[in-house]
């Protein structure tokens, strides 16, 4: 037993100092695309305020949230570091879904304000000059792609770093609008075309967030995570040799990367409890629940509803 729980140990501070290694590349990346996407934000709201061009400023606003969006799933990375207290037992773990969900919340602010300004441009429409448009968007591409392409790997297990992915991913393709855009009006003089392409990019930045705002919501009200589903974890309690019936299982997200679950198992011989709790925690550690907390009861003494809650 003392060497299960020794090997434990050491496995779990292996698979820390792997997470963390991996959270201080994931913080140099955020840092290096808060800079560059700065800069350019700075660029695209100049140009478009001297060339009037709607589609450039709310992209320059559409950029300056994903910024702000980058900045706060640094917070969120610093706030997870902190260690649990007396007062929050969890740490500050909880926070990073918060900040997903605030987050999904100011992209639909600048949906609505994007929208409100391109329909004032259709009733008033001005002069656009299409190359200089063209061109700055063409950074963006570069800038938007390079940063989406630094994400990606990060992207696949933490909600937070997804939501970035995917604003970046959006910005990139609402760059190559409005560059077309600048092209159209450079060839044709279709100022029109402006607030047009404003209105695609509002509604490429609805569909992009709709996802992370559903997420960032569930897991709030402490909802199943994203990527686990009752049947895997039934699948688990049924296939221990030990396991009679569960009870109670009650399934959470701590933060954006860690799960937590709570059950009541009935076994047949409390012998083997501790070793069916061991088996049962690997189990449950593949399928992406790291925070088990089982109880474990024999037919006899199943407690009742009242008692054990």
């Amino acid at each position: 037993m003392a060497h299960h729980h020794h090997h434990e140990e050491s496995h779990h501070a292996h698979h820390h100092h792997a997470h963390v290694g991996k959270l201080t590349s994931l913080n140099g990346i955020f840092v290096f695309s808060i800079v560059i996407n700065l800069l350019f934000v700075a660029v695209e709201a100049i140009v478009g305020l001297l060339e009037n061009s709607l589609s450039l400023l709310s992209d320059a606003g559409h950029n300056l949230s994903d910024v702000f969006s980058l900045v706060l799933v640094l917070i969120a990375f610093q706030l997870g570091k902190i260690h649990s207290n007396s007062q929050y037992t969890y740490g500050y773990r909880k926070s990073s879904v918060l900040i997903s969900l605030l987050n999904a919340i100011i992209l639909l602010v600048a949906v609505g304000a994007i929208i409100i300004e391109s329909i004032h441009k259709f009733y008033a429409p001005v002069d656009v000059n299409g190359a200089a448009v063209s061109w700055t968007a063409l950074v963006g591409i570069i800038i938007n792609g390079a940063t989406a392409l630094l994400l990606m790997r990060g992207q696949k297990n933490d909600l937070n770093v997804r939501g970035a992915f995917l604003h970046m991913a959006a910005d990139t393709l609402v760059s190559v609008g409005v560059v077309v855009a600048g092209l159209i009006i450079s060839f044709t003089g279709w100022n029109i075309i402006d607030p047009i392409v404003s209105l695609i990019i509002a509604f490429v930045i609805l569909v992009s967030t709709w996802q992370l705002l559903s997420d960032s919501l569930r897991l709030s009200l402490d909802g199943m995570p994203e990527g686990i589903t009752m049947q895997q974890i039934e699948h688990v309690f049924e296939h221990s040799s030990h396991v009679k019936s569960v009870h109670h299982i009650h399934v959470w997200a701590i933060s954006t990367t860690e799960n937590a679950l709570t059950a009541h198992i009935v076994v047949d011989d409390l012998q083997q409890a501790e070793a069916t709790k061991h088996e049962l925690k690997h189990a449950l550690a593949d399928i992406g629940i790291g925070h088990c907390t089982l109880e474990t009861e024999t037919e006899g003494n199943r407690c009742e509803e009242e008692s054990c809650c």
